[in-house]
């Protein structure tokens, strides 16, 4: 996975943490088999951090629908730890894990963190 301009949504600390999200999935990309789990845990723990923050912005500016996009965040972060410990038997797990999280994130920030971003623009925060 590469960043791509077509992903940013104009708030530079948004946009930021997201490369920074997109780099965690090409490092689980390109992990051998022995560096899988590190990768992953890597990811779980930016993971944690990005969405926090994200939650934070959403409760800090009112954000209506914060409880529906938040439980996607936990959906995430729940299915990581569960893949974690999957991936220590079988390390092949990275590569389709790190397709298929490539795949939520073109789809997560182009209709829930658009939204979010917009409402952020719009409240000044």
């Amino acid at each position: 996975m590469e960043w791509q301009d077509s992903y940013a949504l104009g708030l530079p600390r948004m946009d930021d943490t997201h490369r920074e999200f997109v780099a965690c999935v090409a490092r689980l990309s390109a992990a051998d088999s022995e560096k899988v789990v590190d990768a992953l845990e890597d990811l779980l723990a930016h993971a944690k951090e990005h969405f926090a923050q994200e939650e934070r912005w959403m409760e800090d500016s009112h954000f209506q629908p914060v409880f529906c996009h938040a439980d996607e965040h936990a959906r995430v972060l729940d299915s990581l730890k569960k893949i974690i410990v999957m991936a220590r038997n079988n390390p092949g797990l990275g590569g389709i894990v790190a397709k298929e999280l490539e795949n939520w994130f073109i789809q997560h920030a182009a209709t829930m963190d658009a939204v979010l971003a917009a409402h952020l623009r719009q409240t000044n925060h």
